[in-house]
C-alpha cells in the first residue's frame, strides 16, 4: 500500500458546546417572535409564526481544521498521528488535548 493519506482533524476542548434546537421551539420564544415580527412584518397585526417541517438548528463551537499527510500503511494509527501532529505544532493547551478526525482522503 504505497501512497499518502491527507488527514483533516480538529482539536476537542472541554469548553466546546453542541446543542440542537427545534425551529418550532425558537419560534415559540416570545423575544425571537417579537424580533422576527418587527423585522419582517412591521406595522401588521395578528401575525402567527409557524413552520411546516421539523427543522433542527445546531449550535456548536466553531473549530479550526488542521491537516497533515501520513502514509497509507499508517491508516490504523491516524488518531495517534493526529495527536502527535497537534503536540508538534503546539495546538494542545489547557482544556484542549483531544482530537477528532474530520476527513481523510487518499492521494
Amino acid at each position: 500500500m504505497d501512497g499518502k493519506i491527507n488527514v483533516t482533524y480538529k482539536m476537542l476542548c472541554e469548553s466546546d458546546i453542541y446543542s440542537e434546537v427545534n425551529l418550532t421551539e425558537i419560534l415559540q420564544n416570545e423575544k425571537v417572535a417579537k424580533a422576527i415580527k418587527s423585522e419582517f412584518a412591521k406595522g401588521l397585526r395578528n401575525i402567527v409564526l409557524s413552520t411546516s417541517e421539523e427543522i433542527k438548528i445546531e449550535i456548536s463551537t466553531e473549530k479550526e481544521l488542521f491537516e497533515f499527510q501520513a502514509d497509507k500503511k499508517d491508516f490504523a494509527d491516524l488518531i495517534e498521528l493526529a495527536e502527535e501532529d497537534a503536540k508538534e505544532h503546539k495546538r494542545t493547551k489547557k482544556g484542549c488535548n483531544g482530537v477528532e478526525l474530520v476527513d481523510f482522503t487518499t492521494l
